[in-house]
């Protein structure tokens, strides 16, 4: 049967103090509503429908046009009204209807897929989640009568003490049978809000004599909604535990979890070691064996396997297998480390390739930059690679050596083999085999030529 997902998105979240509309705020560096999104596109195989309300432009740019079938509620009316907006898109097309929240993010995949499994077993046109626990969070009550079948949702603000010590609650999500719910949600009733309310569906399949089912959740922090900065702060925690445990069982050692942060496009592979205060952030790849941290930050690069990396910091860049960076080594966007690299500390590369087994001292700056295989780079260098209007490449070749303190003066290269002296300034290019010395530099001689 098919199965289509709506996630509510439209409310403005005024408890988060903020002008960001609360599904946008960043949860393991990545929105709220991407985590819904792609949970439910793991459960149903399809872009879900996402209802948008306030702030529904900046939704839709963030998200992406791509992400889901957005439709607009305006106004916001109520939960039902906004499952109601979704009808045109889904009503010829879905055997069963999913509603999920984009302030929900940690609904596990396999949660849902067991709703829906749930609701398929039987003949009702409801199956809802709900979770039995001591802490309400501001959740309706599951109202059974003697025999223990479902009459109704009663919210926590119109319950009686008697329903208030009621610890089934409802947590929202709901599979319904299409066919049922489109003409359903225009019985709905107006409340004295004056919204129409998703739960009031429960007392209209009830009072039609209609089975209404329920599946209760496992793990009660799946169902923890985003309200305050406060529940943000504590679902971060949460989903940051889960993500470490998952890479742990999978071979990844981590010597503080809790002081160490991953994102949910992460790859590691196995037998890597993570020392804390290390954030892998975006879409970032480690290989086997490496050892990350402490104190480093690596954001959408490739790391081989194999490979050290100390304190330092990598942004958009590769770094190939067996390469030692650090500690306070910084790669910049287009920074190319190949295999035996060894960049030491304090030292930065720009949109640079360093071929393999070249070795870069501490505080040198690499930019715009090609040096070639074997090459030294001594303490100090810089390429001055920036004119005040162009940015120009500097080249050196395999096997050269690079004094301590050497500018390189853009744009210029350095042959195969040739020397600067220490304090040089290269502003001309050196000839393979060749001595260069001084301010400017000038070739003093020429260099023997290995056998």
């Amino acid at each position: 049967m098919n199965i289509s997902a709506v996630i509510l998105a439209a409310g403005q979240g005024t408890r988060m103090r903020s002008n960001l509309p609360k599904v946008l705020h960043p949860l393991a560096g990545r929105s709220l509503a991407w985590h819904a999104l792609e949970t439910a596109r793991q459960v149903t195989g399809a872009p879900p429908v996402m209802v948008v309300g306030h702030g529904a432009e900046a939704v839709r740019s963030t998200l992406g046009e791509d992400a889901a079938e957005y439709v607009l509620q305006s106004p916001q009316l109520g939960t039902g009204h906004a499952v109601l907006q979704a009808e045109p898109v889904l009503r010829a097309r879905s055997g069963l209807v999913l509603v999920t929240y984009a302030d929900m993010p940690l609904v596990t995949a396999e949660t849902l897929r067991q709703l829906i499994t749930a609701h398929q077993a039987h003949n009702g046109p409801i199956t809802m989640l709900t979770v039995i626990t001591t802490d309400p969070r501001g959740f309706g009550r599951i109202v059974r009568n003697a025999a223990g079948q479902v009459l109704a949702i009663v919210e926590e603000a119109l319950a009686t003490s008697e329903q208030l010590a009621i610890r089934e609650l409802n947590t929202g999500l709901f599979c319904f049978t299409a066919d049922w719910l489109w003409p359903a949600l225009h019985r709905i009733p107006l409340s004295p809000k004056g919204e129409y309310y998703l739960t009031d569906l429960v007392g209209l399949a009830a009072a039609d004599g209609l089975s209404v089912q329920t599946l209760v959740v496992e793990d009660p922090t799946e169902m923890i909604g985003i309200n305050t900065r406060i529940h943000l702060a504590e679902a971060e925690a949460l989903l940051r535990r889960r993500i470490n445990q998952a890479w742990m069982l999978q071979g990844v050692t981590m010597i503080n979890p809790e002081a160490t942060y991953i994102d949910p496009g992460v790859t590691i592979g196995s037998d890597t070691t993570i020392w804390p205060n290390t954030y892998l952030h975006g879409e970032t790849h480690i290989g086997s064996g490496c050892e990350l941290g402490p104190d480093t930050i690596i954001h959408d690069s490739q790391v081989g396997d194999h490979s050290t990396i100390l304190a330092s910091v990598l942004d958009e860049a590769h770094v190939e297998d067996h390469v030692e960076i650090g500690p306070f080594a910084r790669l910049r966007k287009g920074a190319h480390l190949a295999s035996g690299v060894h960049m030491g500390n304090f030292g930065e590369v720009k949109n640079s390739y360093l071929g393999p087994g070249a070795k870069m001292g501490h505080f040198s700056y690499l930019g715009d930059a090609t040096i070639g295989p074997d090459v030294n780079i001594g303490a100090g260098t810089i390429t001055c690679n920036y004119d005040g209007t162009y940015k120009h490449p500097t080249e050196v070749g395999e096997g050269a050596f690079i004094g301590s303190d050497t500018m390189l003066v853009a744009p210029v290269k350095i042959g195969a083999g040739a020397r600067t002296g220490a304090g040089s300034v290269v502003t001309k290019d050196v000839p393979p085999y060749s001595l260069a010395v001084g301010v400017p530099a000038r070739v003093i001689r020429k260099l023997e030529r290995p056998d």
